[in-house]
């Protein structure tokens, strides 16, 4: 059926198909309904501790013998830094004034590395797939990993780094066009300005490698699916289609900005984390596109989070980053019936 079955055959799946590991937005229910689909569920562990990690991975392994991709960040966290930080919330405390909230008691961000103890958690689970995004983690974690026999994937914002993945072992390469949703993985430049678009980089790095790859950025439906393909991609990576699933765990507020968001709403800043992601834009965005600041994952949370429950309303909205891509989600289908209809088209 598919004219490239490199991806479905090395993993052992029936569709092309890979839901993104969301993190925060997709857990147990979205892995389960897309793996029992014939596709790649994913499970981002980049906001979980290694209990939760632990119980949503139980969950996972009840719910289907299909399967799986693991997903963890593997950058490098940055140092302490007391003035940067409060320097930092200071640039905001209109909003915190306006929402009543306290700049007090932000947390910083629970987005962690990949580390001993998730690697445990790998070992004794063994995800039939495992990916990381910013690059690798170290050879030892690394050769953990490969022992228990999962597939080692990673992403790719350009030639460079997809031959660099490519000569550390990567079996699959996701190639991140400029269009995708959420933090771009970019490990070998900190320059957005270079990155290009889906259609122009699949291509480009199938040409480079010798394997299979995974194109990411922009595709929603059989349309971008079938352009893939054509480009020499062997799977499609898809995040913001399945957003609108019920088992998409995002608040109503996020379900009615993704309904209204139009084509051009969507922008690449680094305010919310500190490295550049793709998301809808709001206030924050529009009075402060990006800050200067060291590279690492993140400096802080948004100031929505913390805000009163009673004023958490529409004003919130327009201040918390939503990270989506350009395209629209499938209209509130339950996820196991969005990869139907993605691979029927």
């Amino acid at each position: 059926m598919w004219p490239n079955d490199r991806f479905i055959k090395l993993c052992g799946i029936e569709m092309p198909i890979i839901q993104a590991p969301m993190a925060g937005s997709a857990l147990s229910d979205m892995v389960v309904a897309v793996s029992q689909a014939g596709g790649l569920g994913s499970l981002a562990c980049a906001l979980l501790s290694v209990e939760q990690a632990r119980k949503e991975l139980e969950t996972i392994r009840r719910g289907t013998s299909s399967p799986v991709n693991a997903n963890f960040f593997c950058h490098q966290p940055p140092r302490g830094d007391a003035a940067r930080q409060m320097n930092w919330r200071r640039r905001f405390d209109a909003y915190y004034i306006q929402l009543q909230a306290d700049d007090t008691s932000i947390p910083a961000s629970a987005r962690a590395p990949f580390d001993d103890k998730m690697c445990d958690l790998v070992v004794e689970f063994h995800p039939e797939v495992v990916s990381f995004h910013f690059g690798l983690p170290d050879k030892n974690l690394l050769h953990r990993v490969t022992s228990t026999g999962a597939k080692i994937l990673s992403t790719a914002t350009s030639v460079d780094e997809a031959r660099w993945l490519e000569d550390q072992g990567c079996d699959s390469i996701i190639a991140q066009g400029f269009e995708a949703g959420g933090h771009r993985g970019m490990f070998l430049t900190e320059d957005v300005s270079t990155q290009v678009g889906t259609m122009a980089l699949v291509p480009q790095v199938a040409d480079a490698v010798k394997v299979p790859v995974i194109a990411a950025g922009g595709i929603a439906d059989g349309r971008g699916i079938l352009a893939a393909f054509a480009l020499g991609a062997a799977a499609v990576q898809m995040g913001t289609a399945y957003l609108r699933c019920p088992e998409a765990q995002i608040s109503p507020l996020h379900r009615q900005a993704l309904k209204d968001t139009k084509d051009n709403e969507t922008a690449i800043t680094n305010v919310f984390t500190g490295r550049p992601a793709r998301s809808i834009v709001n206030r924050i965005m529009r009075g402060r596109t990006n800050i200067r600041c060291r590279p690492g994952v993140p400096v802080g949370r948004c100031c929505g989070g913390s805000a009163p429950r009673e004023v958490r309303d529409g004003r919130v909205c327009r201040l918390q980053p939503i990270v989506v891509g350009p395209r629209r989600s499938f209209r509130s289908r339950v996820a196991r019936s969005a990869v139907d209809q993605a691979t029927s088209e």
